[in-house]
Formats: C-alpha cells, sequence, structure tokens
C-alpha cells in the first residue's frame, strides 16, 4: 500500500484520487502553468543579461541554469508525497515538513513567500512599463523617435491591480487552467515577436558592437559598473527560470493516474526545454541586434520603435501574459493564508461564509466576504510597493538571486538527500552538496550586484514619480 501511494495510484475510486479529491489537471495543464510561470517577464532582459555577460558567459549561463533548474525540479517533484504516509503534500512548505522539519520549515516558508510577493509586485511593474511603452509608441511614431514621449507609470499600476483584483476572486488553482492556457500562449506570440525583430534587424545590415566577454570596461561601462552588472545578469537569468516556488502547488492539481510526479516531469521536461530554446534566441539574437547597447528591456526599452503596431502588439501580450501569471504566483498565498485563518478560528462565521452568485456566462459563483475583502487588500498592498519601488531590471535580479538557491537548489536536494537516505560523505552526497554550495555563492554575488544597482536608482528616485 505505501508504494502505490508514493507512485500516485488512486486508491479510492477511479473517479476520485487517493485523498477522496477530484483534480483534474494533467501533464498538458501543468506544462501550460510552468510555461506562464517561466517565460515571463524574464525573457525581456535576456539580450540585456547576455550584452554584460558576452557570448561566451551569457550562453553559458543560460545553458548552466536550464540544466540545475530541470534537475533539482525532477528531485522536487518527488517528494510532493509523505514519505511515510503516502499523503499528498498540497504546498511547498508542507513537503519540507514531511522530509526535513525542524526550522526547514520556517526557512522555506519566509523564502517562498517573500519571493511570491516580490514576483507579484514584480509583475505588476512590469505590465505598467508595457503600458506605457504602448502610449509611448504612438507618440515616437507621430513625433519622431527624438521625442521624449514620457509617461507616468502610476495610472498603469492602478489599472493592473484593479484587474488583479477581479481575477483574484478565482477560487483556487484548479480553476486557474484557461488563464494559463491564454497566458502561455501570449508569452509564445511576445517571444516570437521580439525574436523576428531582432533577426530583421541583423538581416537589415545592423553591425551592433559586440564581444565574446560583453560590455568593455572604459568604452561602455566602467570597472565597478562591469562587475555590478554582470552580478545582476547572473540574478535576471535566475529569475526567468524561478518555477520551483510553485512546482508543488501546480502538482497538486494532477490526477493521480497516471503517477503525477511523472506528469509533473514529463510537464517539466516539456517546460524546461520550451523555455531554454526561447531563451537562447530571444537573449542571442537580441544580443546580436543591439550589442553592448542593449535595453534592459528589448520590447520597452525602444531598441525597436517600427513597426509601432507590431511593438504594441507584443506589449499588449505581455500585459495579458503577466495578468494570468499574477494569478500563478499568488494563488498559492491566498490558499496559504485562508486555509490558515479557517483552522485557526473554524467556527467563525465571517470564513465560513459563502453564498452562490449567479454570473453572465460564468454561471454560479460562491462569493466569499472574507476572501474578497483579504484578497483585495493583497492586490492593493502589491499595487502600492509597485508605485513605490519600480526598478524593473534590478528587481529581477534580486528576486531572482534570493529564490533560486534555496527553493531551486537547496531544498529539493536535502529533501532528496532525506528522501532516498543518501550516507554523509559518500560521493552522491558530496556531489550534491557541492553543487547546493556553488549556487549559494552565485545567489549571494548576484543578491549584491541587484542591491548595488537599485542603491544606485534610490539616490535620484522620489516615490510615486516612477516615469517611463
Amino acid at each position: 500500500m505505501p508504494m502505490e501511494l508514493e507512485t500516485g495510484k488512486p486508491t479510492i475510486s477511479p473517479h476520485l484520487d487517493d485523498d477522496s479529491s477530484n483534480r483534474t489537471g494533467t501533464w498538458v495543464s501543468a506544462s501550460a502553468h510552468i510555461i506562464t510561470a517561466v517565460i515571463g517577464s524574464g525573457v525581456l532582459s535576456l539580450s540585456w543579461a547576455i550584452a554584460q555577460l558576452g557570448w561566451i558567459g551569457g550562453s553559458i549561463a543560460l545553458v548552466i541554469f536550464s540544466v540545475i533548474t530541470w534537475f533539482t525540479s525532477a528531485l522536487l517533484a518527488d517528494c510532493c508525497r509523505d514519505p511515510v504516509s503516502g499523503r499528498r503534500c498540497s504546498c511547498y512548505t508542507d513537503a519540507v515538513k514531511s522530509h526535513l522539519g525542524g526550522m526547514n520549515i520556517k526557512f522555506c516558508g519566509i523564502a517562498q513567500y517573500v519571493n511570491l510577493v516580490g514576483i507579484t509586485i514584480g509583475y505588476s511593474i512590469t505590465s505598467a512599463i508595457s503600458m506605457a511603452a504602448i502610449k509611448r509608441s504612438g507618440c515616437f511614431h507621430k513625433n519622431g523617435h527624438a521625442a521624449g514621449c514620457h509617461v507616468q507609470n502610476n495610472m498603469f499600476i492602478i489599472i493592473f491591480g484593479v484587474i488583479e483584483i477581479v481575477l483574484s476572486q478565482i477560487p483556487n488553482f484548479n480553476e486557474l487552467s484557461w488563464l494559463s492556457a491564454v497566458a502561455a500562449v501570449m508569452s509564445f506570440a511576445y517571444s516570437c515577436i521580439g525574436l523576428s525583430l531582432s533577426v530583421a534587424k541583423v538581416a537589415g545590415g545592423a553591425h551592433s558592437r559586440t564581444s565574446l566577454t560583453g560590455t568593455t570596461v572604459g568604452v561602455d561601462v566602467t570597472g565597478w559598473q562591469k562587475t555590478w552588472n554582470c552580478l545582476e545578469a547572473l540574478g535576471d537569468i535566475a529569475f526567468a527560470y524561478a518555477f520551483s516556488t510553485v512546482l508543488i502547488e501546480i502538482q497538486d492539481t494532477l490526477k493521480s493516474s497516471p503517477p503525477e510526479n511523472e506528469s509533473m516531469k514529463k510537464a517539466t521536461s516539456v517546460g524546461v526545454s520550451v523555455t531554454t530554446m526561447f531563451y537562447i534566441s530571444c537573449g542571442v539574437v537580441g544580443y546580436a541586434a543591439f550589442g553592448n547597447n542593449a535595453p534592459g528591456n528589448f520590447l520597452t526599452g525602444f531598441g525597436f520603435y517600427e513597426p509601432y503596431w507590431l511593438i504594441d502588439i507584443a506589449n499588449l501580450c505581455i500585459i495579458i501574459h503577466l495578468v494570468g501569471a499574477y494569478q500563478v504566483f499568488c494563488q498559492p498565498i491566498f490558499k496559504q493564508v485562508e486555509d490558515w485563518c479557517l483552522n485557526r478560528w473554524p467556527n467563525n462565521k465571517l470564513m465560513k461564509e459563502s453564498r452562490a452568485i449567479k454570473l453572465p456566462l460564468f454561471g454560479d459563483y460562491n462569493f466569499s466576504t472574507f476572501r474578497f475583502v483579504w484578497r483585495t487588500g493583497f492586490v492593493i498592498t502589491t499595487t502600492v510597493v509597485a508605485m513605490v519601488l519600480p526598478f524593473f531590471n534590478g528587481i529581477l535580479g534580486l528576486l531572482g538571486a534570493a529564490s533560486f538557491w534555496p527553493l531551486t537548489v537547496y531544498f529539493p536536494i536535502q529533501m532528496h538527500i532525506s528522501r532516498r537516505n543518501i550516507r554523509p560523505f559518500c560521493w552522491k552526497w558530496i556531489w550534491l552538496n557541492v553543487l547546493v554550495a556553488v549556487c549559494l555563492i552565485i545567489s549571494v554575488l548576484a543578491a549584491a550586484g541587484s542591491v548595488a544597482v537599485i542603491a544606485k536608482d534610490l539616490q535620484t528616485y522620489k516615490p510615486f514619480t516612477s516615469v517611463s
């Protein structure tokens, strides 16, 4: 029986999972969730990241982060069930509790949920920049490329927040498949547009200055700028592959037959492979098009001006994608808080109260006052913070550095060691922990680079006055 539970086979009925839940997810829906989570705003900064690291360093960094993410995600997929009872783990901290326990639970909870909140803030910033870019591209088309055409970002951040308040009322992850599918299509669309424009620019005879080592000290940047920018670029690439934060939550939507860990590994392989293909294409071709002067965001930094309508379509796709991606990352927060409140106050009428409301085209919807108030408050808070700290590349780098080591590397490897009872100081134990140590050093350095860039931006920044 334990083996049946560990492999995820149903034990109650062919229609229900072994915990009596009616899950409907498949590796296809999981792949859509992963692509929605991964091919996000990170792809937009990759040409800039490669410009800092150069042809050699940038390409190697993309491949290494891809392989590490794929490997540790496969390990994490095997940790979706308690090794003793065989029950499902519904969230990342639940998996850590089942396999490691102790202080690891608090460490994981802080790392995961701080990162999830940070990502939602980052996506609010990015979507607003894309909204502003649509308005600016029309201005450039009308008044010429030399025109300033600067616009305030705050209104666009608020618009994004209002949209997310509405979508945040979707009860749970299981009902997000349609939104993730739309968002995944949008991510392909704007990535392909950016790639096509880069290819067209190179084919048109653009001779941007590139090099094996990226930006040149004394020509493009100072020595210190080169150092900090390279470290920040590593953080940006790490952020571009970040989805381990919600892997267990995505896996919890999968049916138990076929075994959910096998379905998740298949989804992970598809998601990471597709992502890497797009990242290398967009990053490398984008660097070839712009060279060492690559903008931080190659669709809103206006490396491209024409055709302006195509730039607008690409930015509209970014906005739609981030609308869905925001939900993928905030749903675990919603579930954790709501479960905790219900356990803390099980008899509270506000917690338990819900009533059916008929919505045109959507049918019956169970409205909860508590869910509406709490989720609305969360979105408003992230919106306000996004208006206070709108630093695109610095925020991406810091989020990537902060989440990569604990959530993508440390916990999956330590849970694998515990689950497999790997003996200390045997060969496998040594190389796994060497990988943990190396990734820790990379994360610390990347975080330092991002903090240095943000600190520099803060010297000239005034809150609530962000301008694109």
